[in-house]
């Protein structure tokens, strides 16, 4: 009783002036009142500063550039393997497995569509049918920079604005097709599996979204379908690199063409993930 009240405050809420608000004060250098944040966020979350490549909470010149923090080189296991799929994140695996009739599971009795996710583009959708995905949490505490699971070139993205419901247990438990009414940006890339989608989505928040290529995404006043091609251009990431990030935590949500891959036997839903940790073997060698 208590989540489903929770749920009906939050489609009561201004959820993109109240992330715009959170965007300007996370970005505030005067120097007590960032501190404090800093300070406060990684005692209640029990951040581990040990893995962060600059340790010392004073030394970030506001609290988005400790959120955004960079690790330490070697605290992660890279396996760079083109036979590999890797996390891209930090964080925990909400749900994985395979795109059943054009449908994801979001939760127990909850599913959305591919073609919702994908913005109604139903030829990017019709790809996918019946190939795997992975959606992966990224709690406030986690490091929070989105890297490439797999080498591949950028061929279209796709920005579609929605709401900003939380992408916690209990919203993704509550609230039917969130992630495809959430805000998001997909980003489809050509690799040797054939396509691949890595797609962020925003959260109540999370109103800052940044690729390598781009630079900040939102928050933005054109809040419209936008869609982009990039077959003219040469972006190209390889395995590990870094693909962008969120200015607060979020969901990334991975999707493979059918047969291109198995997802490893020991990652489970509720799994907790590192960056760079095998996800994935592929199919063909």
């Amino acid at each position: 009783m208590l989540n489903h009240l929770k749920i009906i405050l939050l489609y009561c809420l201004p959820q993109h002036s109240l992330s715009r608000l959170i965007h300007r004060l996370t970005r505030i250098e005067f120097k007590p009142f960032k501190s404090f944040l800093i300070n406060l966020f990684i005692r209640i979350y029990a951040v581990d500063m040990s893995l962060a490549l600059n340790a010392k909470p004073a030394d970030y010149k506001s609290f988005n550039a400790f959120f955004t923090r960079k690790l330490k080189k070697n605290v992660r296991n890279w396996v760079i393997d083109s036979s590999f799929i890797l996390s891209p994140v930090d964080g925990a695996v909400s749900q994985i497995g395979n795109i059943d009739d054009g449908q994801l599971l979001q939760a127990k009795n909850k599913k959305y569509s591919i073609e919702q996710l994908l913005g109604g583009d139903i030829t990017l959708s019709c790809n996918f049918l019946n190939g795997s995905f992975a959606t992966l949490y990224l709690a406030p505490r986690d490091y929070h920079r989105i890297h490439m699971p797999v080498s591949g070139r950028l061929i279209k993205t796709i920005y579609v604005p929605g709401d900003l419901f939380p992408v916690n247990t209990a919203s993704v438990e509550n609230v039917n097709q969130l992630f495809a009414r959430n805000e998001r940006f997909i980003s489809i890339f050509e690799t040797k599996l054939g396509l691949m989608a890595q797609i962020m989505v925003g959260a109540i928040f999370v109103g800052s979204m940044e690729t390598v290529w781009l630079g900040e995404i939102t928050p933005t006043k054109k809040r419209e379908l936008t869609i982009k091609e990039y077959n003219d251009q040469s972006i190209k990431l390889n395995q590990a690199d870094e693909f962008g990030h969120f200015n607060m935590g979020s969901t990334v949500i991975l999707l493979f063409q059918k047969d291109k891959l198995l997802w490893m036997p020991d990652i489970k839903k509720n799994n907790p993930i590192e960056v760079g940790q095998l996800l994935g073997n592929t199919k063909i060698q």
